[in-house]
């Protein structure tokens, strides 16, 4: 009998091939072995300890920013979801709010409380949990910035605490152990109006919608900025932008973006990522680096 015929016992729910399409954004890929929801942290942690160790384990958020490849992906994907992952609360000058939040949640909690700092996460269409493993940010401020500390449970069950300074945050990437599923982080801005707060993420929800394609099948920025450049010139200037690729291109309106058309498999816009990166490390010698996480089989 295999691990899955005979997984932890839970209070969540268990579901065995179970399409992860329909749970993120370019809504491609194929099914995961195992795809757990939990009931809560306990839940969690339980899950974990009991899981055998050999079994891969994956963290899947809103999946605004990740490809699950057509083969599915193997051993246990955990999703966190609802309100015991995802309650934002705000006291003094401090966030707390749960990995399955959205980023824009916690921006508008900061602006009620008149907590600036935060504003930059209203044009991050992810969630806490992915910002504190990519360090997410945008025009000008990054998660490291504004964090203050986070915990969560690593893959044998336990309880992991670790300070801003403990990430080893760079651009796009944190040294954290990666095997830490994240379950709340604290957040720390500075005292000012909520009106004046507002009226900056209003700027900034309104520069996203006039150049980013944010109602398409889209997987947000797709690769990381190579020092000096800017990754949408450069694909620019290869003359990717709205060239089909399959059910794939980049974008018409930004050209870091790609997007589904309709009918696009994992392999068209991973395939099309990569042609792309070989395509402008050959005319300008620059290396593109994803920033969106490409997960499972092939």
């Amino acid at each position: 009998m295999s691990w899955r015929d005979a997984p932890p016992a839970v209070r969540g729910k268990l579901l065995r091939d179970e399409p992860l399409g329909p749970f993120t954004w370019f809504r491609v890929g194929g099914a995961a072995e195992l795809l757990f929801l939990p009931a809560d942290a306990d839940d969690l942690a339980a899950f974990l300890k009991a899981l055998p160790a050999e079994v891969p384990v994956t963290v899947l958020g809103v999946g605004s920013n990740v490809i699950v490849r057509d083969g599915g992906v193997p051993g246990a994907v955990i999703r966190l979801a609802g309100r015991a992952f995802a309650g934002v609360h705000a006291e003094g000058r401090r966030i707390t709010a749960g990995a399955a939040a959205l980023d824009a949640a916690v921006a508008r909690a900061a602006a009620r409380a008149g907590i600036a700092g935060l504003e930059f996460y209203a044009g991050i269409p992810g969630t806490v949990g992915g910002a504190l493993t990519m360090n997410a940010g945008c025009y000008g401020s990054e998660t490291k910035d504004v964090l203050v500390s986070a915990w969560g449970y690593d893959r044998s069950g336990a309880r992991q605490e670790l300070e801003v300074t403990d990430f080893g945050y760079t651009y796009r990437h944190s040294g954290a152990p990666a095997d830490i599923v994240w379950v709340e982080a604290v957040y720390e801005g500075r005292p000012d109006a909520p009106e004046a707060v507002q009226a900056r993420m209003d700027e900034i929800t309104a520069r996203r919608e006039q150049t980013q394609p944010i109602r398409e099948k889209t997987g947000g920025s797709t690769f990381k900025n190579p020092p000096g450049h800017s990754s949408w010139k450069l694909v620019d200037d290869a003359g990717w932008r709205g060239k089909p690729y399959g059910g794939a291109m980049f974008s018409p309106l930004h050209s870091n973006f790609m997007i589904n058309t309709g009918a696009a498999t994992a392999a068209d816009l991973e395939g099309l990522g990569e042609a792309v990166r070989a395509d402008v490390k050959a005319k300008t010698g620059v290396d593109l680096h994803w920033e969106i996480k490409r997960i499972g089989r092939p």
